[in-house]
């Protein structure tokens, strides 16, 4: 499909720079198939969906992966380099997108703050690098010293990074480490509203899917079927891919909390929709014609124009559908982006 059938105009003014407080006071687009629109919040959730619902949420944590330093080249003066980590290769080496990578060899020391240092192994085909920590200690304990918070480019072009980020930027799930980018759509729940959902009988559960800055790459091609997809790790553990086959067997639905828990939903399910155990790396690409198998609906906040996010939701909803969505939230003034508002797509509600 031609990549501009999922463009529409938004104002920049309805990207969202900073979560509303309380986080489940942020608005909710309810879309039931043919149903009128329902416009509502987050904290109405749990009179919205039905006893014996599951949400299935992201537990990934955002790690520090954006890093400043100085190229190392014996004779020639230091080059300003920044690096992104975006997918864990081993224990030393991750791969980065890098800043001004022009200036950089295969071989090259990179010297990031605090005496972090790595070497620039290889450039991959999409322009990636392959870095190699120096040292003996965890990686995670390097970046935690001279890393900091990646927020969306979006964001990030508009204002700095600040120490408010470091709790906004990460869920109430968020308990293992490796994604460079949030489940954004988690980021609406607190306490409160988990409590009152356990109330309702809406039951939880969780997997990891390691989110990496490709989700924020633009999509190039002129045709979907000219883009590919960069690999993210992602599990689904014995005993959660029972209990949710089990409950779509008892008829409940399987919802899932961002497009990040959706897409290794699907990975891991076969074709007769059986929820597989699931440890593995995943780039599965969803677009209009697409067979769900694995989940009956999606709670995901609002993409970007020409995104892999916005046909995904196109996928589930159809695109004219989803276009007509996206202009009444911006006609009514809904928060797009990461820190911003939700929505819950119910194709067969």
């Amino acid at each position: 499909m031609k990549v501009d059938l999922f463009d529409f105009e938004l104002p920049p003014e309805r990207i969202a720079l900073r979560p509303v407080s309380p986080r489940d006071s942020a608005k909710m687009l309810v879309v039931g198939g043919d149903a009128p629109f329902d416009d509502r919040q987050v904290c109405d959730l749990p009179d919205v969906l039905r006893a014996g619902d599951v949400l299935v949420f992201n537990d990934t944590r955002v790690i520090p992966a954006q890093l400043e330093g100085e190229r190392i080249r014996e004779g020639a003066s230091g080059a300003a380099i920044g690096a992104t980590l975006h997918k864990r290769i081993d224990a030393r080496r991750w791969q980065a997108f890098v800043r001004n990578a022009k200036r950089l060899r295969a071989g090259e020391r990179i010297a990031f703050p605090d005496g972090v240092a790595a070497i620039a192994e290889a450039r991959a085909e999409d322009g990636s690098w392959t870095l190699a920590f120096e040292g003996d200690e965890p990686v995670e304990v390097l970046l935690e010293r001279a890393g900091a918070m990646p927020l969306p480019p979006y964001i990030a072009q508009r204002r700095a990074a600040d120490e408010r980020d470091a709790q906004d930027y990460q869920t109430l799930f968020a308990q293992k480490a490796g994604a460079v980018a949030a489940p954004t759509a988690a980021l609406h729940f607190t306490p409160d509203l988990m409590a009152r959902l356990e109330a309702a009988g809406i039951a939880t559960e969780t997997l990891t899917l390691h989110v990496g800055a490709g989700t924020f790459l633009p999509v190039k091609a002129q045709d979907t079927a000219d883009h590919r997809m960069h690999a993210e790790w992602g599990s689904i553990t014995p005993e959660v891919a029972d209990r949710l086959n089990t409950a779509r067997a008892e008829g409940r639905r399987v919802i899932a909390v961002g497009t990040t828990s959706l897409r290794l939903l699907e990975s891991a399910a076969d074709e007769t929709g059986t929820i597989r155990p699931f440890a593995d790396d995943t780039a599965i690409f969803i677009t209009p014609g697409y067979r769900f198998r694995a989940i009956d609906g999606l709670m995901t906040n609002f993409h970007l124009p020409k995104s892999t996010l916005f046909m995904l939701v196109s996928a589930l909803m159809g695109r004219e559908r989803m276009l007509d969505v996206y202009a009444h939230a911006i006609d009514n003034e809904y928060r797009f982006y990461s820190y911003g508002d939700s929505s819950l797509l119910l194709p067969r509600s």
